[in-house]
């Protein structure tokens, strides 16, 4: 199996049984996202510990790489501070934006989502997520939106 393959393997089992799927009660912070172009519809809810995402929920209807993503992110930040998700959020822009991007070890299963800088239509459904984690760490009100 090569590297790909695994990626792809990944991909399908977030899309399939996202983790952290859900709304939490009572949240700290929320926001909404929409991409409009695909029709990807996500609301995120957390649990702040001070400056870290004690819990982290992810709710919503959306394409397979939308989902998938929004999985991963879930299970990549809970636990982390600003400036961790923070670090995080540029690497995995840099993944799906620049072509020499190559994944770091802090990335992890992130790295999955390398393959889609090669469909550029999907980015917007890969990074839904993480500016609407960004939103709700900021507490915006207004939905974010892809467009």
């Amino acid at each position: 199996m090569d590297l790909k393959d695994l990626y792809r393997d990944v991909i399908l089992d977030h899309n399939k049984r996202p983790r952290n799927f859900g709304q939490l009660e009572h949240p700290d912070a929320f926001a909404n996202g929409n991409n409009p172009l695909c029709g990807d519809r996500l609301l995120v809810t957390l649990r702040m510990s001070g400056d870290r995402i004690e819990d982290i929920r992810i709710e919503g209807k959306g394409c397979a790489i939308s989902t998938a993503s929004a999985s991963l992110m879930s299970e990549a930040v809970k636990g982390k501070d600003r400036a961790a998700i923070r670090r995080l959020f540029d690497q995995v822009h840099d993944l799906l934006t620049r072509q020499d991007a190559t994944p770091s070890a802090e990335l992890g299963k992130l790295a999955a989502l390398g393959g889609v800088r090669d469909y550029p239509a999907r980015v917007k459904c890969a990074s839904l997520c993480w500016h609407t984690l960004n939103a709700a760490l900021a507490h915006e009100a207004a939905a974010v939106s892809t467009e």
